[in-house]
């Protein structure tokens, strides 16, 4: 007889980032027991592998009509920590049906730097008639009630961002001043797990790497 569990769900900074991870690019089978964790980059795909100690291959497979595996899949079955995960909110076709998601208060900004490099953006650019550098922090979801949950809990530190729709989804963005206020709070000193292209992007904006 298969285990019911091989993944621990005790909370840390590191298990509320792949949590994260599996918020934004996860999927819950509707079997009751497998999890499916697709991405474009290899390296979250060993990032969760290792917090959640599984032992799984990762393998590619296509999206696209070209056939070309350019994505990374890891699938592992674990009966109580896919309850787990439908206690904090998340369901089988999750996208257009997630809201918000049970994370200790303490852990909320870890969780949304695994969202925020699960299925986010961090954007420079320069303004067209100025051009001044702007910077965009974007959080993308096909639903909007887990984007209003976001906002509504950034909005208590005043970080004041806007949802719009996006091309078959919707955008949460955050405008400059917000949005390195943002960084500096998902790259807090200390923090552990994240995506390192992702973060040298944020770099330049950090207090901590700054001074």
């Amino acid at each position: 007889m298969k285990p019911l569990s091989n993944v621990s769900c005790k909370w840390s900074p590191n298990f509320a980032y792949a949590i994260g991870l599996i918020t934004t690019d996860g999927n819950l089978s509707p079997d009751g027991r497998h999890i499916n964790f697709t991405t474009k980059d290899y390296e979250l795909a060993v990032t969760v592998k290792n917090i959640f100690g599984l032992t799984n291959i990762i393998g590619k497979k296509a999206r696209s009509k070209d056939g070309e595996k350019k994505y990374f899949v890891l699938q592992f079955g674990d009966v109580n920590f896919y309850r787990f995960l439908l206690g904090i909110g998340l369901t089988p076709r999750k996208s257009k049906t997630l809201g918000a998601i049970n994370i200790p208060k303490e852990y909320f900004f870890d969780f949304l730097r695994g969202c925020i490099d699960g299925d986010g953006n961090i954007n420079e650019f320069s303004h067209p008639e100025s051009q001044y550098l702007q910077l965009r922090v974007k959080l993308f979801s096909a639903s909007r009630e887990f984007l209003i949950w976001v906002q509504m809990h950034l909005d208590k530190y005043n970080i004041k961002g806007r949802i719009c729709d996006h091309v078959r989804v919707y955008m949460l963005v955050y405008a400059m001043k917000s949005s390195k206020k943002l960084l500096n709070m998902i790259y807090y000193p200390g923090f552990s797990s994240c995506l390192q292209r992702k973060y040298k992007q944020a770099q330049p904006y950090l207090l901590e790497w700054r001074n």
